[in-house]
Parts: structure tokens; sequence; C-alpha cells
């Protein structure tokens, strides 16, 4: 882990996110060690003590990072029986402090706050009684367990909140002055007045004095990560020219003052901030060049941040955790399963570092903990970091969706048993921009706690006799949920392992997330089959004959997908090779080597990385769509195309393999100038169906281009596998018959584990 560059951040901040981001950036590049042992800090003494904040003692150290309650609340912005059966699932778990996502308090000053009609994507804490009693509700359940609640308050979305605003309520957004709106960078933001400024200050003290007479442990001002409290509080969008918040901070410190005055002094006061922006370390001299960039320059450096929470913590601030990034570089505040564990343990060690050397005290006269945060679902990394001294609690926010248990199977050792993050953010994150709700591409039931909770598995009073083909992640859970109901279950896989498409999927070093969730699953199978009535078939090809046989009641067929045929002129050259299969050998590709890589969705950009970053191949990656890797992730595609093309991969969009003559590759290149720059990730990629009215056009000219090649890899996707289920379908090999996973439909892991439980929860 880097733990360079801790000291004297005020004279070398810039180095210092010079070295973490490159180690960030480059970790997966270095040899791996022996894997360490599980549960080696067991027990884990600093992870389990209590911590006083303020007039509050916490029975852990272990807090539930705040995630975005999106579409979890009522439309009025009272939460709903899932928001409060999703908190509850966590504090049952264990976690000794619970943050909500962020609440809103600028509801008509923010127009992107909430939806036509006033109706609210957010929870509220205003309006009426009825959304009070919501918050009440949520905070005794939460209570019942011994677990505390902080509620995210934040004065706005500003310049990252929805342009629709503009369609729907003829209204700007809003930002600390005129700035570009996040999504549609055409769509100015106009500043707020200082009035308007000093009516979110008063509504934030509202909203904390109504907090705490609910009941509500504590406020989490959510300062971080480009949202409007950063604007105001950020010299990189505060570029006011008069007024009583030229100061930048001014804002912030009226803001903390006022909450205070509300609230009384034992109340306790959390801030999150990032303590940089990273535009520059991340961007270098784009920061010049990029006029969309360039506004932004003059960033926030490390020392004023460090010299901001001093001034903070004066104010009233009692505990702090912060972060690296924002929007614009968006995988910092997010960290995708390509960065390392622990990415900011060096960032919680320096605030820590320089609140002691400042002699930093709360006014209630203690010291300011320090939270740390950014990938912590190891327990063994949790505590070794606590009993380092660079953080005084942990924050685990996805770990947490993964396994609500975390806490509970920590504590008593069970570490193998905690079902890990993949770090995908496809269901976690993603599914805000898709319209849905928090969610978990590993655990089915996150986000779905109303009706399916804990680890509980309602028993099946007619037990029937059940066949599932294909140990992929849907047949995988399919066959686990099933079987621990009181069926009994067989499981036949053709491959020699268990693990379908995660096994190519997880073998470069960045997808170690992957890799631990594919062992995870591996060892669920074992402790079932032994506990349970379930049968392990591996490297058996199954037949209808074989089903026939079989004499089972349920056929589930989850046989996944198969990487479709190439068709173009030359495809049967020896250079060529599918992508799967060069994950599954890649030996057979040699260092140094020249490859293009055909398809740019994340399995090309995948495929594109390892040949650069762990065989030093020279690599061109082709996509004939205008971008890479295109309904992924914001944060995972932008950390991957950033990788790329640190790593120096050519990186060809609209452009297309036409034909291959021996080792020479023809392609058709748009090379016209309206061609988007594919290396462009400070600006995302609208959903498909979100119209951008201010997209310039496409134009095409066309060239015929020649490259020579040493090898050819073909990463087109996957095809859906039905032919086994179209013949069981005519045979009737079972009176009952599902088709799930890829075989159904080609999708991602979040789709094929939500599919395989559901299937095993109902027969």
């Amino acid at each position: 882990m880097m733990r360079e560059g801790t000291k004297e951040a005020g004279a070398s901040g810039e180095e210092f996110l010079v070295s973490l981001l490159d180690h960030c950036d480059q970790w997966s590049e270095q040899p791996e060690g022996p894997p360490l042992p599980k549960g080696r800090l067991h027990p884990y003494t600093r992870l389990f003590s209590p911590i006083q904040v303020n007039s509050l003692t916490l029975k852990n150290r272990l807090v539930m990072g705040p995630m975005g309650n999106i579409n979890m609340a009522e439309e009025m912005g009272r939460p709903s029986a899932r928001m409060i059966a999703y908190f509850e699932e966590r504090a049952r778990g264990g976690v000794g402090l619970i943050t909500s996502g962020l609440v809103p308090v600028s509801q008509g000053i923010d127009p992107t706050t909430t939806e036509a009609g006033d109706r609210s994507l957010f929870p509220r804490l205003d309006r009426s009684r009825t959304v009070l009693d919501g918050w009440r509700t949520l905070v005794e359940r939460l209570h019942a367990w011994g677990t505390h609640f902080f509620i995210q308050l934040t004065p706005g979305l500003g310049r990252v909140g929805s342009p629709e605003v503009l369609l729907k309520k003829w209204r700007l957004p809003v930002s600390s002055w005129w700035n570009p709106n996040f999504y549609l960078p055409g769509v100015p933001c106009r500043p707020l007045s200082d009035g308007e400024c000093r009516r979110i200050i008063v509504r934030t003290g509202q909203a904390a004095a109504d907090a705490k007479a609910l009941g509500i442990d504590g406020v989490y001002l959510h300062g971080h990560e480009g949202y409007l409290l950063e604007q105001m509080t950020n010299t990189a969008f505060n570029r006011r020219p008069w007024g009583r918040y030229r100061d930048w901070r001014r804002f912030g410190l009226e803001l903390v003052t006022e909450v205070r005055r509300r609230i009384g002094p034992l109340y306790p006061v959390m801030y999150r901030i990032d303590l940089s922006l990273a535009l520059r370390a991340s961007y270098g001299a784009k920061m010049d060049e990029i006029p969309s960039l360039r506004r932004f320059r003059h960033e926030r450096t490390i020392a004023q941040s460090l010299s901001y929470l001093e001034e903070l913590v004066g104010v009233g601030v009692d505990m702090v955790d912060a972060d690296l990034g924002g929007y614009d570089n968006w995988w910092l505040p997010h960290p995708p399963d390509s960065m390392p564990a622990g990415c900011y343990l060096p960032v919680a060690r320096l605030v820590k570092e320089h609140f002691s050397l400042a002699g930093v005290r709360s006014r209630s006269g203690q010291e300011v903990p320090v939270v740390a945060v950014g990938k912590l679902g190891d327990p063994d990394l949790a505590e070794e970091a606590m009993r380092r001294g660079d953080c005084d609690l942990v924050m685990l926010a996805r770990p947490l969706l993964a396994d609500p248990q975390w806490p509970k199977k920590a504590y008593a050792g069970r570490v193998a048993e905690i079902r890990p993050c993949i770090g995908d953010q496809e269901a976690c994150l993603n599914e805000f921009l898709e319209g849905g709700h928090p969610q978990c591409s590993v655990n089915p039931r996150s986000g779905f706690e109303d009706f399916s909770r804990g680890e509980d598995l309602s028993p099946s009073f007619y037990p029937k006799r059940i066949g599932v083909v294909g140990a992929g992640p849907a047949g995988i859970l399919c066959a686990l949920t099933a079987a621990r109901r009181g069926h009994a279950v067989t499981l036949w896989e053709q491959a020699d392992a268990a693990g379908g498409m995660m096994i190519p999927a997880s073998a470069p070093r960045i997808k170690t997330d992957l890799r631990a969730s594919l062992e995870f699953l591996e060892r669920e199978l074992s402790g079932c089959a032994q506990a349970h009535n379930l049968v392990i078939h591996l490297g058996r090809k199954v037949t209808p004959a074989l089903l026939g046989e079989a004499g089972i009641d349920v056929l589930v067929l989850a046989t996944g997908g198969v990487q479709p045929a190439p068709s173009f002129p030359g495809c049967d050259s020896p250079v060529t090779l599918q992508a799967v299969d060069l994950l599954r050998r890649p030996d057979r590709i040699e260092e140094g080597c020249h490859v293009m890589v055909v398809g740019g969705g994340m399995l090309g950009c995948e495929c594109a990385h390892f040949l650069a970053a762990e065989r030093s191949c020279r690599v061109t990656l082709i996509e004939g769509a205008p971008h890479f890797m295109i309904g992924a992730c914001t944060a995972n595609r932008g950390h991957l195309l950033h990788l790329l093309e640190k790593t120096g991969v050519q990186l060809w969009n609209c452009t297309q393999l036409i034909r291959l003559e021996g080792e020479r590759a023809v392609l058709l290149k748009n090379t016209s100038n309206s061609v988007p720059d594919p290396t462009h990730t400070w600006v995302p990629l609208l959903p498909e169906n979100i119209p951008n009215p201010l997209a310039k056009p496409l134009r095409v000219r066309l060239e015929e281009k020649t490259i020579a090649v040493d090898w050819v890899v073909l990463a087109q996707g996957l095809t859906s596998n039905r032919s086994l289920y179209q013949t069981c379908l005519e045979q009737r090999s079972a009176p009952e018959i599902h088709l799930i996973g890829d075989a159904f439909q080609v999708g991602r892991i979040f789709h094929a584990v939500k599919a395989g439980f559901i299937v095993g929860a109902t027969i």
C-alpha cells in the first residue's frame, strides 16, 4: 500500500496526489505476493471497540457509508418501508453507525433536487409531519439493534444535477458561479444569489434541528465530490468576483455555525470532504488545453483543505472523512474494481497526522475522529489500518450491500463467509442512471429487504428433484438457493470448474475483486454440498438423454453465452483468437507482440489493458461505435479508459475491421474531426433513452487503413446459448423448464445472480 508522502502535504500536495494516483493506476502491474490467510488478525480488537463522538458513544468503529437512497422514498420524500427495511438489515448485521444517502434541503432553490410536480427522487426532511414520522420510524428500528444513525444533509446538487430541469421546469440548474452542467456542458448553471445561499444555510440548520427532535443521532454534511456544498467551498467552482460568498470558505463555515447554533453543543456533526478534486493529478496538461477543464484548473489545494478542516472543527464539526475526486474524474470518489483495496488510507492518515501536529480538537475538547474510506471490505486490512494509526473508524458502503452481516461475521472470525463486493458498480451506482434504486450485483436481496429479509429462506413444503445445467453465477445461485430450501438439486457443468464466464473475466490482475467472489462461490458450493442435498458434476456434458434418465421434476438451464463466430474475410487466419480463449490461456500470446483487439465493450477494453499492462504488448483497440464501453458504469468506464491511455493503448473508435490479409489488418476508419475523443472521461455518456439536444452530428469521412499485427483478438460479446433449451422443450425433458442468465439474455452478473436467486427461491 502506498504510504509515502503523507507528511508535509502543504509543501508537496501535488507530489502526494500524483504518487497516490500512480499507485492506484499501476498497482496491478506489480508482481503478486503469496496470498495472506483470511482472518489473520482476528480477534479484531480495534474494529470492535467503542468510540466517543461528542456526547455519543458508538458501539464499534464500523460506519455504513452514504449511498444515495434514490427512488427508495415515497414520491413526497417520506422514507418508505423498503428504505426502512434496507437500513434495518444493516443494523441487524451489527454495524455501529449508519449514514443515510444525501437528503437535499434546497427544494425550490436548486431545481434539480425534485422532479416535475415537486415529486422527490430523494428522501426529504421537510414538508410535513407525515414525512418526519418516516424518519422517526426508521431510527427506532435501528436503535433496537444498538446502531446509531446520522442523516446526510446536502445543500443541493448544483452543476451535477439533471439538466432536464431546463425542459421540464424551464429553469437553469444552479451553482456557485457560471459553471457548465456536468451531463450537458452546453447547459449553463447560474450562480446562486447571496440571499439564496443564506436561505440554504438557514434550511440546513432547521433540518439539523428537526433531525435532533426526531431522535436521529447526528448530522452528516455532504461537502465532497463536487456537489453544491463543494461548489461553494472549492476554488475550482467558486469563482464569484463579488458578494458575501466570494470567500470560498465562508459558505461552509456559516453552514456549520448555523447547524451548531440550532442543535446545541452536544449533538454530533460529521463533515465529508475530498482532500482534493485531484483534477490536475488526473489530467495533467489537459487541464490547460481542454476548455471545459481549464475553467476548473485553480482547484482547492491539499493545504487549503487541511486549513479549512481546522476551521470547520473550530465552528462545530466533530468527525470527518476524506477521499479524493469529483464527478469530472468520477472513478476517484467511487473506486471501481480496477483500483486497489484501501486506496485512500494515505488520505485518512494525512488528515489524522495534520490534526495531531496542529493540536486540533473539537469544541467538546476531544480528538477529532477520522474515518477512512475506499475499498476497506477486508477485515484484516481495516483492522491493520487502525492498529497502524491511519484512522479511527472505517467506512463500509458497497461491502455492506454485498453482505449486511459483514460485522457479525468479522467479529466471530467467520471471514471466509463474508460475501465480497466485486466493484462493478452496475447495481449499486449505475442503477441510479438507469432509473432504479440501490441494489447489488452479488447479493440479490439488497434493495429488496422489505420482502426478502436476511439470510432466511422459506423452506419448500413440497421438495422436488431439480436439475440445474450450467455452473455460472446464475446456475450457482439457483442451485444454492433451491438446495438450502430443501430441494434435491443436481448441478451439471461441462467445464472442469464452476464459475462460467467469471473464470476468464477474473484473469486480469485488476480483477482481484471478481476472483475473490469466484472463490467465495466455490466455498459456498462445497459447503452446501456437505450440508444439503446438492450433488455437483463437473466436466460433464449434459444431453437430453441424461436429463431423461435423471428423472427430475424441474429443469433449470443456465447454459450461458457463446462467442459468435466471426464472418469477415480472413477470419480463419491463424492470427485470430477469441478474447475469452485468450483470458483462459494468456500465454498463447507472447510478450511484446502487436495485438489488435476488435470490440470496445468491457471485455475488449479489459483485454486490451491486460495485454498492455501484463504482457507488455503494443495494443490497438478498435470499436465501430462512437464510444467505448457504452452502458458501463461511468466510474468503471472512466478509470479503464484512463488506464488504457496511460498504458499507451491506441483507441480507435468509429473503426471497423473489414478483412485480414495474412498478418495485415485492413480497417475502415471514420477520420472526420466530428468523431468523439475516446479518452474524454470528464463528461459522461447519457443513457440511450435520454436524447442530447446539444449533440453535434457525426459526420462521415471513411478512409481505409492497413496495419501489421501479430494477433487479432476478437472481443465482440456473447450470444445466448439456447440450443439445449430448445431441444429439451421439444423432447419434454422435464415437466417444468426454466431458462435463466446469459442463456436467456446476455447481460451482467447483476442480472444472472438475481435470476438464479429468484428461480431458486420460488420453485
